[in-house]
């Protein structure tokens, strides 16, 4: 849910958005963490940072003079022309009975550059190779692979042998021209061997959203990779010629290893999909309640928020749980859950973003303002280093309320398993957020008229002064402004009025209607 670059629909509507980029040449395509990815620096081009930024000024024009003048380089005009950060890859075939479980297994080891002053990585495996491509999909596949490979590695080039690592799993996402988006699922680890010796990056990128299955697979790579490379190849056709399975179904793999005979994985899909990439007890975890909910006021009405820690998947798994917080809506802007050091001065976009930061870069961000700098690390001397200063008052007083009062049930759920306190947990959280949409802007459906011909219309007027709070009318005003609300009621109006029943959105706000009516009717 790590993720990528995504520069979409900025202070545009949906429509001009793709009349606009329908006209951009695919040259000014950029691969990106969340979402995206930028390419790392292959044999024969310029070393390390100096190749990557070059690519990356290119493409980014308002980054290159530097941050001491970052304030006019910045102007308005360039900022409405943001190119997205999307990568473009030759697009596989489903098959019939299901989408693939991945497209492609990489494994990026970390090798000597020329002068063997430093390391690069650059990827030594690929599952499956491609190898009957036209030309221009090779180039695209060229792009994402050296993106690939700056995402598994964004500390750069700055590495020495190790002989002890923690093995650590994170994600990132990689956001296409059109706005669809494919995850990079990433496990560093120390290979075996003696001595000292860098560590290698597992990745799988996948349309598929579903973190924890993808931890299991990953799972089953490690232990095949520490007897032989030879043993994931298997392992891996296995995986791909299985179908993905429906929400709460599970599927059968059976692999071959040496001495341990025929085993059968199962890999069991979460019942609830939408929550299936997410786990808010990461979250809960480095906030407390009341610092969530001044993060999410920040991110619904979608402003710059950077966060910091020393752990990658700290990093992507609370990126992606402030995201989710925002369902039914979706986050519209650039979104990288581990910015690469080379492309630290993303941090100096003038447009929303959420961004994921390693705190050995914590200098190079500190100097930004009208954002909201939050520290997850264990250690902090506070949470909130920049803020804007209204974070806590911008949500309406007593939905703040309600919304602390929900999620103090998860306190009910912490001596179970932790599969099972992830779930009920992710329940809770999901649920208050969930509730307080339905509070706000729940009566949309009333507010949209359909003739015969041609698409509805949303009566914004009619719909705001519908609010009869004060505090809450405030509130939705502001929230109207944004890209995700915009962008929420534009496909609303392509719909036709049946659509308009579906989702477990609106069974929420039948099921607040129904107790308000009932409420109502007592009185």
């Amino acid at each position: 849910m790590s993720e990528s670059v995504t520069r979409r629909r900025t202070g545009m509507g949906l429509r001009n958005f793709k009349h606009r980029w329908s006209e951009q040449p695919r040259d000014n395509l950029v691969t990106s963490d969340v979402p995206g990815k930028d390419s790392a620096t292959p044999p024969g081009e310029d070393d390390g940072r100096q190749g990557a930024l070059k690519r990356f000024s290119a493409m980014w024009p308002p980054f290159r003079k530097g941050r001491k003048d970052k304030a006019k380089d910045l102007e308005p005009t360039e900022t409405r022309q943001n190119p997205p950060v999307a990568d473009n890859v030759s697009i596989q075939p489903r098959r019939v009975s299901g989408q693939y479980f991945f497209e492609y297994l990489v494994v990026v080891s970390l090798k000597k550059n020329k002068d063997g002053s430093n390391y690069e990585p650059q990827i030594t495996y690929q599952f499956p190779k491609r190898d009957v491509m036209a030309k221009f999909q090779k180039e695209e596949e060229e792009k994402t692979l050296k993106a690939i490979s700056l995402f598994c590695f964004p500390e750069g080039i700055n590495w020495a042998p190790l002989t002890e690592y923690h093995s650590e799993t994170f994600s990132f996402v990689l956001t296409e021209i059109d706005g669809s988006r494919r995850n990079g699922y990433c496990r560093r680890l120390l290979p075996r061997g003696k001595g000292a010796r860098p560590p290698e990056a597992y990745c799988i990128i996948s349309s598929l959203a579903c973190f924890g299955l993808f931890s299991k697979i990953f799972d089953e790579v490690e232990k095949r990779r520490q007897i032989s490379m030879a043993l994931i190849y298997p392992f891996m056709q296995k995986l791909r010629e299985a179908s993905f399975p429906a929400p709460g179904q599970t599927v059968e793999i059976k692999s071959f290893i040496p001495e341990s005979g025929t085993e059968i994985i199962h890999l069991t899909r979460p019942l609830d999909s939408w929550l299936e990439h997410v786990n808010f007890c990461t979250l809960f975890d480095c906030l407390t309640d009341e610092e969530v909910l001044q993060v999410f006021a920040a991110a619904v009405l979608e402003r710059r928020i950077i966060f910091i820690a020393e752990e990658l998947g700290t990093l992507s798994q609370v990126l992606h749980a402030v995201a989710a917080l925002l369902y039914p809506f979706t986050w519209q802007h650039t979104f990288i859950s581990i910015v690469p050091e080379i492309l630290i001065d993303v941090v100096m976009a003038p447009t929303p973003y959420l961004l994921g930061v390693q705190k050995r870069l914590l200098d190079l961000v500190t100097d930004q303002s009208d954002l909201l700098l939050v520290d997850l690390s264990k250690h902090k001397e506070k949470t909130f280093r920049v803020t804007i200063g209204d974070e806590d008052s911008i949500l309406p007083p007593k939905l703040q309320a309600e919304i602390l009062v929900a999620l103090s049930q998860r306190k009910n759920v912490s001596d179970v398993e932790e599969a099972k306190k992830v779930e009920e947990v992710n329940r809770v959280v999901s649920e208050a957020f969930l509730h307080f949409f339905v509070r706000t802007v729940g009566h949309y459906t009333s507010y949209v008229k359909f003739t015969k011909e041609g698409p509805g219309v949303f009566e914004n007027r009619r719909f705001y002064k519908a609010i009869e709070s004060k505090t809450i009318r405030h509130f939705v005003k502001k929230f109207m402004q944004t890209q995700m609300f915009d962008l929420f009621i534009q496909e609303l109006e392509q719909q036709q009025p049946l659509g308009l029943q579906q989702g477990i959105f609106h069974r929420k706000i039948a099921e607040y209607q129904k107790k308000k009516s009932v409420k109502t009717k007592k009185h």
